[in-house]
């Protein structure tokens, strides 16, 4: 089995124990641990379980507020299609693993009907979010948002905003002259 591979499993089986335990800090850790084995292997399955798990620590945090009704109900069976990714993996059949990360994806789209848009909402801003980092980390811009759903235009928006401008220093003429001077000498 291969390096990536495990460290798949071992995320996967963090954020089941994460997720059960309502640890949105923990969750936060494993998604941004792995972005940058994701980075390496640019597969669709493994950002997906990067925003998924991003996801999730914003629906903790926020899960009093929205009143989600058979919470257990939909742990249960998030943690059951992580189990069968895991499963996947440890089996080399990265086809299943893909799937059973998209049946995860519907999973936590269908906690509650009520709130959907909301986690949605979530999802998209979690993939954005995301994108940008990969987009960080030497992706391409057109790359990371073919991977995860997104338009370019969507994620030039979002880096745009999260980088500070930059800060120009001006210097003096006499230190110009001096510096010119030593270089050409």
């Amino acid at each position: 089995m291969e390096k990536e591979d495990l460290h798949i499993i071992q995320v996967l089986t963090s954020t089941k124990r994460a997720l059960t335990d309502e640890d949105p800090i923990k969750l936060r850790e494993l998604s941004d641990q792995t972005i940058h084995s994701a980075c390496g292997i640019q597969d669709e399955g493994s950002l997906t379980i990067v925003v998924l798990i991003y996801s999730l620590s914003k629906l903790i945090e926020r899960k009093q507020q929205m009143h989600i009704k058979n919470w257990n109900k939909f742990v249960k069976k998030f943690n059951s299609d992580l189990d069968l990714a895991i499963k996947a993996i440890k089996d080399n059949r990265k086809d299943k693993f893909e799937s059973y990360v998209i049946m995860a994806r519907k999973t936590l789209t269908s906690v509650s009907i009520n709130i959907r848009p909301y986690i949605q909402e979530i999802i998209r801003k979690a993939s954005i979010n995301k994108a940008s980092k990969l987009y960080e980390h030497g992706i391409s811009l057109g790359r990371t948002a073919d991977i995860l759903g997104l338009t370019q235009w969507e994620l030039t928006e979002y880096t745009g905003q999260r980088h500070e401008p930059i800060q120009h220093a001006t210097i003096k003429v006499k230190q110009r002259v001096e510096t010119a001077l030593d270089f050409f000498s």
